[in-house]
């Protein structure tokens, strides 16, 4: 059942016209210093173009009164739910190895929090509303950029990937122009666990105010990391477990093949979830430096380095925390060093049980020895340019005894695909196990360009057509017409290139 509309805001029943959603301002009341008043502009024509009723529902929000004139004020920030005013978050941030002492949110403002049925507490964030006091350009979205986030989000979540999801998004009805062309303007509703980045930290440090560094790291623990206040040291326990759960993070962008493109300190959150879906993509023919983003000249944060690019930010990380590691905070920029050190091996940890699981391979096999297997195979793709996505999912059938799927994969005889699949037999591989692993649908770079141009355009049947194979990417679609989406770019296609847009 799709959630995408083609219409404008529901009117029939005026009773959920009357109240916007309570929301909690535990951000704005806690941090003042980390907020600063933000005005969204009102939308002159706002239309509904996408609501994710999953989402709402997990908020305790009502899609119907979402789809509502009122709901519809709420989504663009016309209603809060509160006096409390819409903030935009200051944070600071190392772009491109480079430390900017202040960023923030410039045309972004986090409306308030809401309290799930989770129990837990998850911020609504609007993107595209204007400009704030720190907006380098004026603020406003348009409607692919923000499409976009909604759509790797919901990829990203079906493949169980940690991220920000979307709540909706919103055409605002005002044209902007953007990189010369007029388009269609947009408001994207964004949920997370929270907004606290890398960022925040390095900005907290770098005004030299050990209290506000402290009451931060306690709001991090008290939200994220609970089991760290009964440490021994909960700020080095706090550390340590964003440690693992940024190396389980980075292990499942490798297993999906997703390159998130732009991975300075000022885009990664210490929730370990994926956040800003600008310059991404997807590995379609497997190559290890992989790098879509036109900002990304030199491969920075191309696919094979995200995990050292990830390692490096942490150590940005710890030495922002640094005051809290020891009373010396030269002796905390120490520890901070060596508590990152262990990041290389939960990443092995995290990357081995991700690859043996896409090989099918038992748990209780060796993890060099699913390592090694693992490996082995990615120097193949990488040797005879094979899809990444199609050569996982082809294994099951091989696994079944019927290695005609994997071997069309590869031009010829190949004679060290025959040894690997042997080798790879050997360990007595299981096929539904690799079938649950390994998707038939991802969010293929050429497939999300034609939806979201089309959406553009005022057409939404592509983008609904797409959502829905991604929000179920592991089961197969019966139909010819489904074909297309489990196929990579068409041979001669231009290599994709990705552009900042959020």
């Amino acid at each position: 059942m799709t959630d995408v509309l083609r219409v404008g805001p529901d009117r029939r029943d005026a009773a959920r016209d009357e109240q916007p959603p309570a929301l909690e301002h535990v951000w704005a009341a806690s941090f003042p210093e980390l907020s600063r008043p933000a005005s969204p502009v009102r939308p002159p024509n706002p239309r509904l173009l996408a609501l994710n009723a999953d989402v709402a529902r997990d908020l305790g929000l009502d899609p119907a009164f979402l789809r509502s004139a009122s709901g519809v004020q709420f989504l663009t920030g016309g209603r809060s739910g509160a006096a409390a005013p819409a903030v935009a978050q200051v944070y600071a941030g190392h772009q491109w190895g480079v430390f900017q002492p202040i960023l923030g949110d410039g045309r972004a403002a986090l409306l308030g929090e809401r309290r799930g049925r989770d129990g837990l507490l998850h911020d609504v964030h609007l993107k595209g509303i204007g400009p704030t006091s720190m907006s380098r350009v004026d603020g406003f979205a348009v409607v692919g950029p923000m499409l976009r986030e909604y759509l790797m989000g919901e990829a990203m979540h079906a493949l169980g990937v940690p991220t920000t999801r979307a709540l909706a998004v919103v055409g605002t009805g005002a044209p902007r122009d953007h990189d010369g062309r007029v388009l269609p303007g947009a408001v994207l509703a964004r949920t997370a666990a929270s907004h606290v980045r890398f960022g925040s930290f390095e900005y907290a440090r770098a005004q030299d105010d050990p209290a506000l560094l402290r009451r931060l790291a306690d709001h991090v623990i008290a939200r994220h990391y609970p089991r760290a206040a009964d440490a021994e040291h909960p700020y080095r326990a706090l550390f340590v477990e964003i440690v693992d759960a940024v190396a389980a993070l980075t292990a499942d962008w490798m297993r999906t093949g997703f390159v998130h493109g732009v991975l300075s300190t000022d885009n990664v959150l210490v929730s370990a979830e994926t956040i800003d879906y600008g310059p991404c993509a997807f590995v379609d023919e497997y190559e290890p430096g992989a790098s879509f983003s036109s900002l990304d000249a030199t491969g920075r944060y191309a696919y094979d380095r995200q995990p050292s690019i990830m390692r490096w930010n942490l150590g940005r990380l710890g030495h922002a925390l640094a005051p809290l590691l020891a009373d010396d905070p030269a002796v905390g920029t120490t520890v901070a060093d060596e508590l990152v050190d262990a990041f290389d091996e939960r990443s092995r940890v995290h990357w081995a049980a991700a690859f043996g699981a896409k090989l099918g391979l038992d748990d209780q096999v060796e993890p060099l020895l699913a390592t090694g297997v693992a490996e082995d195979a990615l120097r193949l793709l990488a040797a005879h340019d094979v899809d990444f996505t199609g050569f996982w999912r082809d294994l099951a059938a091989a696994a079944e005894g019927d290695e005609r799927p994997v071997r069309g994969r590869f031009l010829g005889a190949v004679p060290e695909l025959d040894a690997w699949l042997a080798a790879w037999a050997a360990l007595a591989p299981d096929a539904a196990r690799i079938r649950r692993t390994n998707p038939l649908y991802i969010a293929r770079n050429h497939l999300v360009e034609e939806a979201l141009q089309a959406a553009t355009e005022g057409d939404l049947d592509p983008f609904e057509r797409l959502l829905e194979l991604l929000r179920d990417p592991y089961t197969e679609w019966e139909g010819r017409e489904y074909e297309r989406f489990t196929w990579p770019a068409p041979e001669g296609t231009p290599r994709h290139q990705t552009f900042c847009g959020t």
